[in-house]
């Protein structure tokens, strides 16, 4: 079957989308004559911005209407008759706009309630200690090979240029905030990570605007002169174009972590709750995790991270070293 249009579908967030590129370099690579749309949630849109293997990023605005714009969503798929539908996402929704896509080759995972619709179900396991990345080229093995390719995005020279005032000096990248609160690693020793950087080195925090509060308590706490909160001044791939020159970037199991991956920058992923072998780890060459040493029996709590530790002492975000962390800038 001559494949020429291909439609790859990730309707999650952030991180996903990210992970999800593996398979627009994978098809590029076998079909590089072939057209390829992305579709994923409005808000995520951005991150595809000069992508040179996308001829359309397709965005579905789940506010405002969200059945009432699915719908026309699925209209617009219908009319361009892919010769190949990819769904990496495994929720509902995005079954039912490939289940109705008229797509020739419909593959996506098992465990989508539509994928009875499917042409190809593949099998999808969390906790053997496979990368998310490899189980979403399970999709396309038969159609390429048994090697997958890397997340990779792609910052433009206006990215880089935008960036420029924050690199006179060597600097490290902080990401602080995650959605979840046990993903994410106590305020407490982030400042406690700031002060053990005796050295003069620029430290830049990263996140969105929600996250200026934070930012800013844990900035003004470390007593570091040279830190400053970037928190919601930059786009996600500036902050990408920042964190591919940092001495280091230290992140939680979040978003962050993955816009790493994706520049190939040098990463220390912090592991609270959530544990390495789900699957969501750092892909740079230069990579590190950092978890608490003790063997918790509560740990992990479940695949993603939840509001309050269930045991009300959040071990595994506390009991991490600061020397731990410092250690992997020798």
């Amino acid at each position: 079957m001559a494949i020429r249009q291909i439609l790859v579908i990730q309707t999650a967030f952030i991180g996903d989308v990210i992970l999800a590129t593996g398979l627009l370099e994978k098809l590029h690579s076998k079909y590089p004559e072939a057209e390829i749309d992305f579709l994923v949630r409005k808000g995520n849109e951005s991150l595809m911005n000069g992508h040179p293997f996308i001829r359309e990023t397709i965005v579905w605005n789940k506010t405002g209407g969200k059945y009432r714009n699915l719908f026309k969503l699925i209209g617009k798929v219908r009319k361009t008759r892919y010769d190949l539908a990819v769904n990496v996402q495994r929720f509902a929704n995005s079954g039912l706009i490939t289940a109705l896509s008229k797509a020739k080759l419909k593959i996506g995972f098992d465990k989508n309630p539509f994928s009875w619709a499917f042409d190809e179900k593949i099998p999808h396991e969390i906790g053997n200690g496979v990368h998310e990345v490899e189980r979403n080229h399970d999709l396309i093995r038969k159609l390429t090979d048994s090697q997958y390719c890397k997340p990779k995005l792609y910052p433009s020279a206006q990215d880089f240029e935008a960036i420029k005032p924050w690199q006179g000096k060597p600097y490290i990248c902080m990401a602080p905030a995650s959605v979840w609160f046990t993903k994410q690693f106590p305020k407490e020793k982030w400042i406690e990570l700031i002060k053990a950087l005796a050295f003069q080195v620029n430290i830049f925090l990263l996140g969105a605007p929600l996250d200026k509060d934070l930012c800013n308590e844990i900035m003004e706490k470390s007593g570091h002169s040279n830190v400053q909160n970037l928190c919601g001044q930059l786009s996600l791939l500036q902050s990408t174009a920042l964190m591919k020159d940092a001495e280091m970037n230290y992140v939680n199991d979040s978003a962050p972590m993955h816009l790493a991956s994706a520049i190939n920058a040098k990463t220390c992923a912090i592991f609270c709750s959530t544990i390495p072998e789900f699957g969501f780890g750092p892909l740079s060459d230069e990579s590190h995790i950092v978890q608490v040493e003790e063997q918790l029996e509560c740990r992990p709590c479940g695949l993603h991270g939840k509001k309050a530790c269930p045991k009300g002492h959040f071990k595994c975000g506390f009991d991490i070293s600061t020397k731990q962390l410092v250690s992997v800038l020798n």
